[in-house]
């Protein structure tokens, strides 16, 4: 079963929230179903989504530099923020390249005296990212990796090294660094949820490190975000296992030796188009896919949600959505 992309899309949508974005994983799974991962109106809604889904095509792409023995340096993180910003409203705005101007942390309209935060100026990014990039990527940084991304993940934020996407950057390379330590064996705990449900407790441990020096609070508060989102990732997998396992029960009823491969593939695309599944299903013949899909469809498993149309159905995994629904997502 092949639960990674939903899981994928769920930290990607929650991740990008914090930055501002409205979509909702319902509707970014939807869209995708419909026009594939690049969307082709241009709404403000559409825009949103294509952010969302440029946050996962970058957890990937860094899943994929650390399997094939890669770290998280300097030119791998720039690489990954160039795919953060690709294409949306921060194309503009140095994807890829650390910034060449000052910025400030404050409200809109906000002068820059009375900002929250001023991060260093341009002109000091490099020899401060290349100090974080050796204390992110060595070892012997810290006793304790998880202390180590705790502070990590504040030196990122308070260099600020780019012009846009620092936020979502930060949060991308929790997971990443704790795959890399093989503390997690699949980059499927996120904290964006966190940080999002306590955002004023978030914003104001990581001031007070700048200003009093309280690492402490800040390191609690970030150990604590990690259990509680470890917690409720296993929580949930437990229930999606269940859910395969009590489907995976009846499924000799079908009568298709193609009935277990559209069961895995609804759990990584809960909604989806014939299109869309063949692939990751593996059913090839058109027909088959028809008819093992109806079967589904009468079995209450799948729901048509596009009744009046003849041609590029979409389908909906209902029991997986409900029980994302019911863990907030």
């Amino acid at each position: 079963m092949s639960f990674n992309s939903t899981f994928l899309t769920r930290e990607a949508v929650l991740s990008s929230q914090i930055e501002g974005t409205q979509a909702t994983l319902d509707e970014v799974l939807k869209k995708e179903a419909e026009e594939g991962d690049t969307p082709r109106e241009d709404s403000e809604k559409t825009r949103d989504i294509r952010e969302i889904l440029n946050y996962r095509r970058a957890l990937r792409t860094g899943t994929q530099m650390i399997d094939t023995g890669e770290s998280l340096t300097e030119n791998n993180v720039k690489k990954l923020h160039k795919t953060l910003l690709e294409s949306v409203r921060g194309k503009t705005r140095g994807p890829g390249e650390f910034r060449r101007q000052i910025v400030y942390i404050a409200p809109p309209g906000t002068p820059m005296e009375e900002a929250r935060y001023v991060p260093p100026p341009a002109p000091a990014i490099p020899n401060l990212y290349s100090n974080f990039d050796k204390y992110l990527n060595t070892r012997e940084s810290e006793h304790d990796s998880l202390v180590q991304i705790a502070v990590a993940h504040y030196q990122f934020e308070a260099i600020h090294p780019f012009k846009d996407g620092n936020g979502r950057m930060g949060r991308l390379l929790i997971p990443l660094f704790l795959y890399s330590r093989k503390i997690i064996v699949r980059p499927l705990v996120y904290i964006s949820q966190y940080f999002e449900e306590n955002r004023q407790d978030y914003y104001n441990l990581l001031a007070a490190v700048s200003y009093e020096n309280a690492w402490i609070p800040w390191i609690r508060f970030f150990l604590n975000g990690l259990c509680e989102q470890a917690d409720d990732a296993c929580e949930l997998a437990r229930k999606v296992i269940a859910l395969r396992d009590e489907y995976q029960k009846h499924l000799a009823e079908f009568n298709s030796a193609y009935a277990f491969n559209l069961l895995d593939a609804i759990f990584a695309q809960p909604y989806f188009s014939t299109s869309s599944i063949r692939k990751t299903s593996g059913i090839r013949v058109h027909q088959t896919l028809l008819n093992i899909i109806a079967k589904f469809v009468e079995a209450d498993i799948l729901r048509d949600i596009s009744p009046n149309r003849q041609r590029n159905k979409i389908y909906a995994f209902v029991p997986l959505l409900n029980l994302l629904d019911k863990h907030g997502y």
